[in-house]
């Protein structure tokens, strides 16, 4: 369970990103966090993977507050995350079998470890046949798919998507957002930040909206209008 606990951040006198922010996020739960541009969704992510410590409140995890985790142990921490991005960030030069491995690689996965897990999560993201295809042979929704399996290389408990589909049309959104759900229905937590209203109102799950740094609605099944 993740609890955001009374959490505020404050940047300055005239800039405060999230005020009193009381959230809970269940285990296994898909949750969409909506907002405006400016609205503190980024800035939820970054509190959650601690790359900022909350001005005010906790962040805890299973009653942990993360921001007491000591910096020796932040990558174990970070490895309990997936995390996939707009803008994909594949290593150009590698294939789309190597960016996963190397994902592995770097959290001193085994090369026996990298050769069972790669191929079962190429055929997750359904891209077995374009294993050694290179990120510049592959279309922006095969890209996403690859970034997908390499965020799901270490297990993670939790899947954080932040506007994966932002630079996907609406054939390749939607074959992301049945993945994202597959993926929840395998059991891992998936938190998506968007502010794209189709998609929020197509997946009929939980929404939590946020507007100036506050949480103005959090229902199940719920619409992005605003």
């Amino acid at each position: 369970m993740i609890k955001f606990k009374q959490i505020s951040k404050i940047y300055s006198s005239d800039c405060r990103a999230l005020e009193d922010i009381n959230l809970i996020i269940n285990e296994k739960e898909f949750v969409s966090v909506a907002g405006r541009s400016g609205a503190g969704k980024s800035t939820l992510i970054r509190l959650l993977i601690r790359e900022e410590l909350p001005s005010q409140g906790q962040v805890l995890w299973h009653n942990h507050d993360i921001s007491q985790i000591q910096d020796r142990d932040l990558p174990f921490w970070r490895r309990q995350i997936g995390m996939v991005f707009q803008d994909f960030r594949l290593l150009p030069y590698k294939t789309a079998y190597e960016n996963i491995a190397f994902a592995m690689e770097v959290g001193a996965r085994t090369n026996q470890d990298i050769e069972r897990d790669v191929p079962q999560l190429l055929k997750l993201v359904n891209l077995s046949e374009r294993a050694d295809h290179f990120p510049d042979q592959l279309s922006g929704g095969e890209k996403q798919r690859v970034a997908i399996a390499r965020a799901l290389a270490h297990r993670p408990k939790i899947l954080i998507a932040d506007e994966p589909t932002g630079n996907l049309d609406g054939l390749h959104t939607w074959e992301i957002i049945r993945l994202l759900i597959k993926i929840n229905e395998l059991g891992t937590t998936v938190i998506l930040a968007t502010h794209d209203r189709e998609i929020i109102n197509g997946l009929e799950k939980r929404v939590v909206i946020l507007e100036k740094g506050r949480v103005i609605r959090d229902e199940e099944g719920g619409r992005y209008i605003l």
